[in-house]
């Protein structure tokens, strides 16, 4: 064979388009993240209108954030469909779903109708991100970190937005016209549509999946590697959780405006995209552990900072503590990645499903701590339980992340 007959070759020209970062499609995702989760945030901005409106209290308030992932448990199930069909299309309904039942948040009579609103949001939630990173996965080539962080900065700025949205529409409409963004919503879902009809999700297309056995054999060997995930990412989640969930409630209960509540959230979220993005990319370049093992260690003594800071102190110590505490998971989502090679939808859906289902409980977690103790000492005990993070971080060289 010649050297002109080898570049002619499919199959390496396939291999070379695996291994191309497509920037347009990995954008395309990122907007399609942005978009979702602009909606997907509204709960946190409005929650103290919410919690006036209907009596809630934290420990009910913390619940509605586990209610919205009760979905993710099904999100496994939904990752063994994409392995053996295209279930791309669950992926461009989700925006609609999303944005509709976040946007009818402020017209709910009772707890009870929240509740169901957010489940269906959880639903969305479930569809949107089961595949989404297996689509990334696939057009990022061989720099999976980098396009995790461009797929995560989507989300990290539209959680950064989000607050803004929600809180100028309640001021232009009231709370119980915010329904007038729902189309919002319903774009993205066609854009989704157009340009996902040529982007095939499957990664086992010309493979039998028919053996309950592979499952099993599939989950018995990503068990100890999501056990230690689990653990840092649950220390973590505590910290992030309390901060995402209740710092407009936070900041409201020092005196401060309702505006000043999504300011803060936002300073939070907008220098979280930015950590986001840096994590993830510089993950490829300096290895995985190295950059969560900063982030476990920096993170939890800013939070701990903020707790103290003055008024003078407290935004630039929000910037610092968002761009290192939401780093981990574009470097989660690589490592998953990178040993998702036989069932990348299964193991990224146990990852989802695992990520949510802590979230959830995290944010539980901090709202009965909150009625106990009040937000302010619930603030200092979450600072000082994130660096048992660390340990869990260092077991990651059992698993072949050596950096």
């Amino acid at each position: 064979m010649t050297i002109s007959d080898f570049l002619d070759n499919s199959d390496f020209q396939s291999m070379e388009k695996q291994n191309k970062f497509r920037f347009a499609d990995v954008l395309l995702m990122s907007l399609g993240h942005f978009v979702h989760d602009v909606f997907s945030s509204f709960l946190a901005p409005i929650l103290p209108l919410l919690i006036d409106k209907l009596g809630m209290s934290l420990s009910i308030a913390g619940v509605l954030s586990l209610i919205q992932r009760i979905p993710s448990l099904f999100n496994p199930l939904v990752g063994l469909a994409a392995d053996k069909a295209s279930v791309k299309y669950l992926l461009v309904i989700a925006p609609t779903l999303t944005a509709t039942s976040m946007s009818l948040l402020g017209i709910a009579p009772s707890v009870t109708v929240l509740m169901l609103l957010l489940f269906f949001m959880g639903v969305g939630a479930s569809m949107w991100h089961t595949p989404g990173p297996v689509i990334v996965r696939k057009v990022s080539g061989n720099r999976i970190g980098k396009g995790m962080s461009y797929f995560m900065v989507g989300g990290e700025i539209a959680r950064s937005v989000s607050p803004m949205v929600i809180l100028g529409a309640v001021s232009l409409w009231g709370l119980e016209g915010t329904y007038r963004l729902i189309p919002f919503g319903v774009l993205m879902s066609i854009v989704l549509f157009i340009r996902l009809k040529d982007i095939e999700i499957t990664g086992r297309k010309k493979e039998k999946v028919h053996s309950d056995e592979s499952v099993k054999k599939t989950i018995k060997e990503i068990t100890p590697l999501f056990f230690t995930i689990a653990g840092l990412t649950f220390f973590l989640a505590l910290m992030k959780g309390a901060l995402t969930a209740f710092l407009p409630t936070f900041i409201t209960s020092k005196g401060e405006g309702l505006w000043a509540g999504g300011i803060a959230l936002t300073t939070l979220q907008i220098s979280g995209a930015f950590g986001s993005f840096l994590a993830g990319t510089l993950s490829d370049k300096f290895g995985r552990r190295k950059i969560l093992l900063i982030i476990s260690i920096v993170a939890p003594l800013l939070m701990l900072l903020f707790n103290y800071a003055g008024e003078n102190y407290a935004v630039p110590i929000l910037l610092m503590l968002g761009l290192f505490s939401f780093g981990t998971t574009p470097v989660i989502l690589a490592i998953v990645n990178d040993n998702a090679s036989s069932r990348p939808s299964f193991i990224n859906g146990v990852y989802i499903t695992l990520n949510f289902v802590i979230g959830g409980g995290s944010v539980f977690l901090v709202g009965v701590l909150g009625d106990l103790f009040g937000l302010f000492t619930t603030y200092k005990i979450v600072g000082f339980t994130a660096f048992l993070a660390i340990p869990f971080v260092l077991l990651l060289s059992r698993f072949g992340i050596e950096k």
